[in-house]
């Protein structure tokens, strides 16, 4: 049993293509990824919400992206509720609305990191999922018009995480906004989003990740779930943006992993 013994984290890269995550692996342009993902490869699956409030809020539910292929998929967190045909007995379940508070019942501390507009406390709505976690941060050089924003992030998770007791275990959320449109300014001269300037955005994210990973690691064995909330189209077949039915929207990156305490 991971719970009470592991940190756990969940971070969704927000908005990005499981064809741009995958040409990151294929192209070297994610080599902390590469190293880091069972098996150096995403996984695909199918993200229960097209745009990132719907997503996050089946994501906190216990509704993480579901398996390309067909079946019934058992999941890996659940909110109890009768008749859930994907909760079974390798499901961990909490009697509460949501996993967050779930975690927070089981004695972790909750922390969101936010990134994106749905995260950025400036409006009722915009409270409502950092509402869920103990903490919550967000400041605009966390948010998709910094070009430094992933690496403001990470300062910020890391510098909560060496102020909480190594005793004292942790569910992480971070909402990486750098992918999120406009990723243009990852790409010197660019004015226009593209895979590419999305793909140059991921190994943007890539380079500041290792430190975050590293000062969890010293604190403990984790458990850790890396996913997009949803997918963008750039032009394709006519559209233009996400919130809609289109496979690209619909298909996303995703992994998770068990990664063993590191010791000093």
């Amino acid at each position: 049993m991971l719970l009470g013994i592991h940190d756990f984290l969940l971070i969704t890269l927000d908005t990005l293509r499981y064809d741009v995550a995958q040409r990151g692996i294929q192209e070297r342009k994610t080599p902390f990824l590469a190293e880091l993902l069972p098996g150096g490869q995403w996984e695909m699956r199918h993200t229960p919400g097209s745009f990132t409030y719907a997503a996050h809020q089946a994501f906190f539910a216990g509704f993480l992206p579901t398996p390309i292929t067909p079946g019934s998929h058992p999941r890996r967190f659940a909110a109890r509720f009768p008749g859930s045909g994907t909760t079974t007995d390798q499901t961990l379940v909490f009697d509460t609305p949501d996993i967050v508070s779930g975690f927070a019942e089981a004695g972790y501390h909750t922390i969101c990191i936010g990134g994106v507009g749905f995260f950025n406390k400036q409006s009722p709505l915009g409270n409502v999922l950092p509402s869920l976690f103990a903490e919550s941060h967000w400041h605009p050089s966390m948010g998709v018009t910094d070009p430094h924003s992933t690496a403001h992030q990470v300062a910020l998770a890391i510098d909560r995480l060496n102020a909480i007791p190594r005793q004292q275990r942790v569910f992480l959320f971070i909402n990486i906004s750098a992918l999120h449109q406009p990723n243009c300014m990852f790409v010197p001269d660019a004015t226009v989003d593209t895979p590419d300037t999305q793909l140059a955005a991921l190994s943007y994210v890539d380079r500041h990740l290792p430190p975050l990973f590293e000062t969890l690691q010293r604190r403990g064995p984790l458990f850790a779930i890396l996913t997009s909330d949803h997918g963008t189209t750039y032009g394709e077949d006519g559209y233009s943006g996400h919130r809609l039915a289109h496979p690209i929207v619909w298909t996303v990156p995703y992994a998770e992993m068990t990664l063993a305490e590191r010791r000093v």
